[in-house]
């Protein structure tokens, strides 16, 4: 009998999932909150890593990573993805993503945040996700044993005898649906919902880790939560890739001073955490004035060509908004961009319990560490998509992950109060935002958490999809915090305010290579 697999979710990690299964011979089931375009797939620009060229190699991508995530990625997850990610972007090739090529025909690679070679590869500039995602959701419409459940929303995971088997949904009728499986591969993305401002497209509230925690799957990791260091500071969050700043852009303080280098050797090149960080104390030392990307020495004697020919996505978007980039610098701030933790996994994808697997942003793999390395997300979904697929449709299912000594199964109880404020996602996105924001500290923390325990307390059962994330939201909110209160130390994208014992900037990753 073919085993039955269901994906939860359609970016990268989940298409390429519900690919990899159906080719095993799976009957595969694809169920997407919204249309299968709209997670955050679709939005990445920046590209995909990989090594592709004689001159670069895996053990150098693999220490860029490491040191990036601050030497708290797991090295045999890091191998894995820095080892299998070619074969998997020649899978995209093979399946026809047009990644940019040179007249030659050559693969164009480009240079990015803390990366020792250029390895970034990227489609229609600065559209490399919107390319992937359109690849294989049509690859995925031909492929008669995957069925497609667009606006449905995963409820809950059913478990029985301490296994999933199966997944409860709210179908677009409102009512409740159950398919039975073999195994679930949850594709959710990330929580960027949680914040004030994000990147993160809004269907980004954590509904995968929830489902798990409710399960008691084991998570971990929570405490990191990339911000990426340039967003559009004006109008609707928009994100300004890191292959800006790659391309030779400098970040400046309104009076016109590089304020990124002292913060880090590398500058603008710096990893996110540390970047980010100097901006928010550069915005706080002018009063709250975003700083400024600028782009204007660009493409030698034709900057605005160069800008709409290497970034047409971000080209037009500005100039639709008056800005032209070209002539002037760009107001940009950090926002809350990727997870790096989430549900706990093996290297093939295996949660804590039999029958559940998790993927990309969703889950917790160990290759990203305390903070991810520049356009590592989409290749980690292509990476381990496939394996985890690969594993879910065995005959030779294989034990579940191992739960780390350190994890957050459930938020710990905490003694209710009344919150300052009623209940509102909105207010929910400030409290995180401001207590376990780019910075934290104790006192803080320990309010966010009194403030969320009100609110879970005083939260009446949800009924309607929306009311459900929200009761997501809580419920990853608490996880988070305990996590980060948890966490004594800064470390990569957590830092905290009261650590007086804090060490020196750990060696940028270009010059550890240049070392070796």
């Amino acid at each position: 009998m073919n085993a039955r697999v269901v994906v939860v979710g359609s970016g990268i990690a989940g298409l390429t999932a519900a690919l990899t299964a159906a080719a095993a011979g799976a009957v595969v089931t694809l169920v997407t909150k919204r249309g299968v375009a709209d997670g955050a797939t679709a939005l990445a620009q920046g590209g995909i890593a990989g090594v592709m060229t004689a001159a670069d190699s895996p053990a150098s991508h693999a220490v860029d990573t490491l040191s990036a995530g601050a030497d708290l990625g797991d090295p045999a997850a890091v191998d894995v993805l820095v080892g299998e990610g070619p074969d998997r972007i020649r899978d995209l090739i093979a399946a026809g993503v047009p990644f940019d090529r040179d007249a030659a025909g050559a693969l164009r690679m480009g240079l990015e945040a803390a990366h020792s070679h250029a390895r970034i590869l990227h489609a229609g500039g600065d559209a490399t996700g919107a390319a992937i995602e359109r690849t294989l959701v049509a690859r995925m419409r031909d492929e008669p044993a995957i069925t497609v459940l667009e606006h449905t929303f995963l409820a809950d995971l059913v478990v029985t005898d301490a296994r999933v088997t199966g997944v409860e949904l709210i179908g677009t009728d409102g009512a409740p649906r159950t398919i039975r499986t073999d195994a679930v591969i949850l594709a959710t993305g990330g929580a960027g919902q949680l914040y004030a401002h994000t990147t993160n497209p809004a269907v980004a509230t954590g509904d995968g880790i929830a489902a798990a925690l409710r399960a008691g799957a084991a998570v971990d990791d929570l405490e990191f939560v990339q911000f990426h260091p340039t967003v559009l500071a004006v109008g609707s969050p928009f994100l300004i890739s890191e292959a800006v700043r790659g391309e030779g852009a400098v970040l400046r303080a309104v009076d016109g001073r590089r304020f990124a280098f002292d913060a880090h050797p590398d500058g603008e090149l710096a990893p996110r955490d540390v970047v980010a960080r100097a901006i928010a104390r550069q915005v706080a030392a002018q009063g709250g004035q975003p700083v400024l990307l600028d782009a204007t020495a660009l493409g030698g004697d034709d900057t605005a060509a160069f800008l709409a020919r290497r970034f047409p996505t971000i080209d037009a978007v500005l100039r639709s908004r008056g800005i032209d980039w070209s002539r002037e610098s760009v107001p940009v701030t950090p926002a809350a961009h990727y997870l790096m933790g989430g549900v706990v996994t093996d290297l093939d994808g295996r949660a804590t319990l039999p029958g559940l697997f998790a993927v990309g942003e969703t889950a917790r793999t160990g290759v990203h560490g305390a903070n991810r390395l520049a356009s590592n997300s989409l290749l980690e979904g292509a990476v381990f998509g496939a394996r985890a697929a690969a594993a879910a449709t065995s005959r030779r299912p294989g034990s579940p992950a191992a739960a780390p000594a350190r994890t957050t199964p459930t938020a710990p109880p905490v003694a209710a109060r009344h919150a300052s404020a009623p209940f509102s996602r909105a207010a929910l996105q400030e409290l995180l935002w401001r207590h376990a924001g780019l910075t934290r500290d104790a006192a803080g923390l320990a309010e966010a958490d009194a403030v969320l325990a009100a609110w879970s307390a005083s939260l009446p059962a949800a009924q309607s999809v929306a009311a459900r994330e929200d009761a997501n939201l809580l419920l990853v909110a608490r996880a988070l915090i305990a996590a980060a209160a948890r966490r004594a130390t800064s470390v990569g994208a957590h830092f905290r305010r009261d650590d007086h014992t804090a060490a020196a900037p750990r060696p940028s990753a270009l010059q550890e290579a240049a070392a070796c």
